[in-house]
């Protein structure tokens, strides 16, 4: 296991100063300025400091930095757009190799392909690629970075009609444990190709993601519907009918929440539990007024706010209430069926949570994503009909454990309709447990030798660790 600098002498000021000789970044030691911004990331239940964070300006700064993180011993943090729902991005007293300068991207309409870096977040993604009416599977809140999104899975508005982000990956540059850049594609390197499709960062530093594009937008109808507490079952129940039908352009989620002070709900629900079902089609408008409208008529709208909107407006519709700098705990489960018992249960836990924001957001499957081959990538769950993310959120640390825990126990509820597996994007808290549910059998073994080849000693073991063979 790598050292920490508390556990070894401190780095001499002559070495730190021949490392920041050789980068085009900048290395920020915790004597500078500009320190606590530089190692904080927008999940503040993760507040640690790291030895130094290196903010690289390309591949070339990756690999010295790696370089330096083998020589010194030290514990290595990869930090892409630094979400770090598990506080992976960041290290006590290691370093933290910080890609988020590294934001270029190029476009290619004709050939419907993106070469992106890693630090991009899908906002800045998407504002180029709309400029051509152009999309991938992105986050549903758009400072998220790219890169970790994408080696997870990425489940997005675009996901029953072109797949998830990783079915969408086509090569990827990254530099490997032995300060290789390697390109990763289905020519090149397939078995890491496929195990970076839903693997996770436990493979090297990614510094170049290539996409597949589609034609999407850049007016889609979409929006969300909202409904009051007291319908709430009735509309789940008729929602979970209608995902039967609904065709692949269309992709919805079912959100349980407490209504926010927002100005586009009515004063009367702020503060109380609605149900918000939110969806985007990807396809002509007119055909998704259509598609859409049985889901605005499942009972009397709170509010109606479905409608034709640019596709980056839904893509960043609820970016304000996902600010950096609160308490997040995340916890994820694949549903194999959605019962008028799981719906009862969901709506029991919902009202049993205490935290200011907590919220079950409902994704439905199929469609693409479901008739992709479970071994082809990673990424195996292709069955769940239903994916359940459970957050809970709070503006700092009071009640945070208390929240986390209902969060857990919703999750536990959720065991009779379980497929087993989780989703690593939407998993909070390590643990090789957790780390082994989340994939079949098959593909962890399969994983695990990848891990053997690329990175036998688990330098990379801040993630969602599959570990060497060896350890």
């Amino acid at each position: 296991m790598a050292a920490t600098v508390g556990e070894r002498d401190t780095i001499g000021e002559a070495t730190l100063g021949e490392l920041e000789s050789t980068l085009r970044g900048q290395l920020v030691r915790p004597a500078d300025p500009d320190y606590d911004q530089a190692r904080a990331v927008w999940n503040a239940a993760h507040d640690r400091r790291p030895a130094l964070v290196i903010r690289c300006a390309g591949a070339a700064d990756v690999l010295r930095a790696l370089e330096f993180a083998r020589s010194e011993g030290l514990e290595v943090a990869v930090r892409g757009g630094a979400h770090s729902v598990a506080g992976f991005s960041t290290s006590d007293g290691g370093v933290v190799i910080d890609t988020s300068p590294m934001q270029g991207i190029r476009v290619d309409p004709a050939g419907r392909r993106a070469v992106a870096q890693p630090g991009l977040t899908w906002s800045a993604f998407d504002h180029e690629t709309q400029a051509f009416g152009l999309a991938v599977t992105g986050g549903l809140v758009s400072s998220t970075g790219i890169a970790g999104f994408t080696l997870g899975g990425g489940i997005g508005w675009l996901l029953r009609k072109y797949g998830l982000t990783c079915d969408n990956l086509l090569s990827a540059d990254l530099v490997t444990a032995d300060g290789q850049l390697v390109t990763a594609s289905e020519q090149e390197h397939p078995d890491l190709f496929w195990a970076l499709r839903g693997g996770g960062g436990n493979f090297g530093v990614v510094t170049s993601l290539e996409y597949r594009l589609h034609p999407v937008g850049p007016l889609v109808f979409a929006g969300p519907v909202f409904y009051s507490a007291a319908d709430a079952a009735g509309v789940l129940r008729a929602w979970r009918d209608l995902t039967a039908t609904l065709p692949d352009e269309l992709t919805t989620v079912a959100n349980i929440l407490v209504a926010p002070p927002v100005p586009f709900l009515p004063e009367v629900v702020h503060g109380q539990a609605v149900l918000g079902l939110l969806g985007v089609y990807a396809g002509p408008v007119e055909d998704g007024e259509r598609a859409a409208q049985p889901l605005r008529t499942l009972a009397e709208p709170v509010a109606d706010l479905m409608g034709p909107m640019p596709y980056t407006a839904m893509q960043s519709l609820i970016d304000p209430l996902w600010a950096a700098g609160a308490h997040n705990y995340f916890t994820g489960v694949m549903l194999n069926q959605l019962t008028d018992e799981t719906i009862d249960t969901l709506l029991a836990q919902h009202a049993a949570g205490r935290a200011p924001v907590h919220e079950l957001h409902l994704h439905h499957g199929g469609g693409a994503m479901s008739r992709v081959p479970a071994d082809a990538t990673a990424f195996a769950h292709r069955d769940a009909a239903y994916v359940l993310n459970i957050i809970a959120r709070s503006p700092d640390r009071e009640g945070f454990e208390e929240h986390a825990g209902w969060a857990r126990a919703t999750h536990r509820a959720m065991d009779p309709w379980s497929t087993g597996g989780g989703y690593v994007n939407f998993t909070s808290e390590p643990g090789q447990d957790k780390v082994q549910s989340a994939y079949p059998p098959d593909t962890y073994a399969r994983l695990a030798a990848v891990k053997d080849r690329y990175d036998p000693t688990n330098l990379f073991r801040l993630n969602q660790n599959i570990l060497p063979s060896g350890r």
